[in-house]
């Protein structure tokens, strides 16, 4: 059996867990709080029982115990846990040797369980992955950028982590799977889900050459406070989250805000000063953001030692290459027409038989020109090269 399959939670708690997801929301803290003092299974019996006491659930009012309850009647795991293997999925759990143990930063928010589709190993991806995120109406420039990361992380050997939605996140799983590499939709809604609509086909293929995963069991619909708790989960499961292009009020920068309180790295690929859909982006590369423009400075950052992004310069030039002395004689030429030995040597700082030594050098490197007693410079070299 490969690690996928291995577990180590016993029936009673995988289905408990699995009934849990229908009753609580992502993210609901006080649900996180009662499962560790009461454990999954006593939880799940506390919401069940009739005469269950309203004072063991302190932390909220009659009227919201009411609707765990509620909730709680009308949970079917076994239903969730066939669905999800008629997919080809299955349900992960805190314990199963799947369980990527950085999602118990998340503490009291992290996830009761993950419903999941795809044959890798989610614990094993999550080690070595980064969250690429932003924008749904991006601009072409922003869906160049995710793309070209998603695809140069995938060819470094990194996991492209994404929410499936339009613009730059659909242009990083994109990127990933042209580049054969791995990447891992992490969506606000049940895994046989497509949503976005428009994005059904693309998820499919992550899940084919990927993984999809979400907590909300199969069948649930998104809600705008479940794309917002959604974010929390991919800056826990990823080692630093880039934000590629994202307005003020973006949801990407949930995500990153998340990854920075769970000690990640948060990083922002920069645009137009002018550009709203950068604004997010600039405001938080003036905090705590990295500013990254390519994978290779991300790998530099979330990779181990020595996984140095290559040095960044301009192009050297034939003049650079020369010694000081040359390149002061050199300088000393006039931009137009000719000059003397003794005049170029005055402005050289140097003694005439140096400057007319200098000057042939010059000559059979092609950076001036003799004419009779003077000394110009060449024609190809007045562009200042």
């Amino acid at each position: 059996m490969n690690a996928v399959g291995m577990t180590s939670v016993g029936p009673g708690e995988r289905l408990a867990r699995a009934a849990l997801t229908r009753i609580l929301e992502p993210g609901d803290e006080c649900g996180g709080l009662w499962l560790r003092r009461f454990g999954a299974v006593g939880l799940l019996e506390l919401f069940t029982s009739p005469d269950a006491r309203p004072e063991r659930f302190t932390e909220v009012g009659e009227r919201r115990l009411g609707g765990y309850r509620i909730r709680a009647a009308a949970a079917d795991p076994e239903r969730d846990l066939a669905a999800v293997r008629a997919l080809g999925g299955r349900f992960v759990c805190p314990g199963d040797r799947e369980w990527p143990s950085q999602l118990d930063d998340l503490e009291t928010a992290a996830p009761v369980g993950l419903w999941v589709r795809g044959a890798a190993d989610l614990r094993l991806w999550s080690l070595r992955s980064v969250a690429v995120v932003g924008a749904r109406a991006c601009t072409p420039y922003g869906a160049h950028m995710a793309a070209s990361l998603g695809a140069g992380l995938a060819e470094r050997g990194w996991v492209v982590t994404s929410g499936a939605a339009f613009g730059v996140d659909g242009a990083a799983h994109r990127g990933a799977l042209a580049a054969g590499g791995a990447t891992v939709a992490v969506l606000a809604c049940g895994v046989d889900v497509a949503y976005p609509r428009g994005h059904s086909e693309l998820i499919g293929r992550i899940a084919e050459q990927g993984l999809v995963i979400g907590e909300l069991p199969p069948g649930d619909h998104p809600t705008r406070s479940r794309f917002v708790l959604r974010n929390r989960v991919i800056a826990a499961l990823t080692r630093g989250t880039v934000v590629v292009e994202a307005e003020y009020r973006s949801g990407s920068l949930v995500t990153a805000r998340a990854a920075q309180r769970l000690g990640r790295f948060t990083m922002g690929v920069p645009g137009p000063a002018t550009s709203g859909l950068s604004a997010g982006v600039h405001e938080l590369l003036r905090g705590e953001g990295v500013l990254v423009t390519d994978a290779a400075e991300v790998v530099e950052l979330v990779g181990d030692m020595g996984e140095l992004a290559p040095p960044r310069r301009g192009p050297v030039l034939p003049r650079d290459l020369l010694d000081p002395v040359s390149a002061r004689v050199l300088e000393a030429l006039p931009a137009r027409g000719a000059s003397r030995g003794p005049e170029i040597a005055r402005g050289a700082g140097t003694t005439t038989d140096e400057a007319l030594g200098r000057l042939y050098e010059l000559h059979s490197l092609g950076f001036v020109e003799r004419h009779g007693d003077g000394w110009q410079l060449a024609a190809a070299r007045r562009g200042g090269t």
